[in-house]
């Protein structure tokens, strides 16, 4: 990785607006994501048959939102490699805050018929493409500024603006939720969405005061950047890395929907019965807990290897997989609630330092498209299709323990991929020269 690292003042200023951007990107992703799991297989997609039908339905609408973000993480990658990282970063912004506050307008199946569900994928598909442009930029625009000893946890500021953003949907959906399910299914559901406006208006003034990536800069000097398409120079020279980041993606991008936005659909079911306030108010606390373990999980990534770390967070995750749905049945609201909170510690070890590991898997010239492929195809295949998987594994088997099964081989497989990865911060040589 190169040494051009920006002054201490911009290196802070740019982690903290990536956090500011990835919050407001994650909050309208992640709006969607619990709308889906509440009311909008009831508003978008009726069925008097059978409840699953219309929670796969808007599970499968927000697939799409996942099948479009390699897509868009293409696009945004040859932007952000051959113009910049932050004019890269301030389109993406834009374009998803206009398409939630969109969503927060759209008429339901009940007024335009088969033209909402339509509408709605078209929607979703569009804010795939820019959320999957976002994390790469976001994540650039922190660790090239950073200093060399300090990647790791200046890395992770935009990992938190994920947690960040769930704690927003979250504890939004829960503050509508409480005029009652009659008012949250008329009107009260658009709030969340139409919200984004605002937001979007905060994180643009703070992106825009914040410099070009050093790196990016010295590469353009130094006539250092890709002759060809970016993505077609990542394909044909760095094409194990991006399998290997891929591989070590399943549970921080795929997981994190099973103990949320499936966990939250699971419990709500009449069958279980646990109350829809009483999941979004665990999930905040939640997403509160894993912004705060993120950060000290990745300052001590910056002491003992970034790669340990989200090793050590796998293992957790894997062990905790039965105890957190196996207890879901039982009805026992604290002892759910408990669970959920410390799964989430496990996981921000699995996602904090990912920044840090990505980016030293892929040059400069290239790195934007490189991080951005490897994490949005990973979105589309365990992100996308993880809620869908496990309502079907459900409904098929009447049981979560394919489901554990299921979040237990991710954790294997991140862990092998991971502890393979292309990255230079485990080395002893490393680490002693930082102590």
């Amino acid at each position: 990785m190169s040494d051009s690292t920006a002054s201490p003042r911009m290196a802070v200023r740019a982690a903290f607006a990536s956090f500011v951007g990835t919050t407001i990107e994650w909050y309208d992703f992640y709006v969607y994501a619990t709308a889906a799991s509440l009311v909008l297989g009831k508003l978008f997609f009726p069925t008097d048959a059978d409840p699953f039908v219309g929670m796969m339905a808007s599970f499968a609408v927000l697939a799409v939102g996942f099948f479009a973000r390699p897509l868009g993480g293409i696009v945004f990658g040859h932007f952000g490699d051959r113009v910049g990282r932050k004019s890269a970063l301030v389109t993406t912004l834009l374009i998803m805050g206009s398409v939630t506050f969109l969503v927060g307008l759209m008429p339901t199946y009940d007024t335009i018929g088969p033209f909402a569900p339509i509408a709605l994928v078209v929607l979703r598909f569009i804010q795939g493409l820019a959320v999957g442009g976002e994390w790469g930029g976001a994540a650039l625009i922190a660790v090239e500024h950073a200093p060399e000893h300090r990647k790791t946890f200046f890395g992770s500021f935009p990992q938190i603006g994920n947690s960040a953003g769930a704690l927003l949907a979250t504890g939004a959906f829960s503050i509508v939720s409480a005029f009652g399910e009659e008012a949250l299914l008329s009107w009260a559901w658009r709030i969340p969405f139409l919200a984004s406006a605002v937001l979007v208006l905060v994180g643009l003034v703070i992106r825009l005061r914040v410099e070009e990536s050093p790196v990016f800069a010295e590469a353009l000097r130094e006539q250092d950047t890709s002759n060809e398409a970016p993505v077609k120079e990542v394909l044909r020279t760095s094409w194990r890395s991006v399998l290997m980041g891929i591989g070590a993606l399943p549970v921080a991008v795929g997981g994190y929907y099973i103990v949320t936005t499936f966990l939250l659909a699971y419990a709500t079911t009449p069958e279980i019965g646990v109350s829809e306030t009483v999941m979004l108010n665990a999930l905040s606390a939640a997403a509160f807990l894993e912004i705060v373990a993120t950060l000290i999980t990745s300052w001590f990534g910056d002491r003992v290897g970034a790669r340990r770390i989200v090793i050590g967070g796998l293992i957790a995750v894997a062990v905790l997989a039965a105890p957190q749905f196996l207890v879901v049945p039982s009805g026992n609201v604290a002892l759910i609630v408990v669970l959920l909170l410390v799964m989430r510690l496990g996981m921000s070890g699995t996602y904090g330092p990912l920044p840090k590991i990505m980016a030293e898997m892929f040059e400069p010239r290239v790195r934007y498209t490189g991080i951005s492929l490897s994490y949005q195809i990973a979105g589309a295949i365990f992100g996308g299709l993880a809620p869908i998987a496990c309502t079907a594994l459900l409904a098929a088997f009447g049981t979560p323990i394919p489901v554990v099964v299921l979040l237990v081989a991710m954790c294997l497989v991140a862990i092998a991929c991971t502890a393979k990865a292309k990255q230079v911060d485990d080395e002893p040589a490393a680490i002693a020269q930082r102590a």
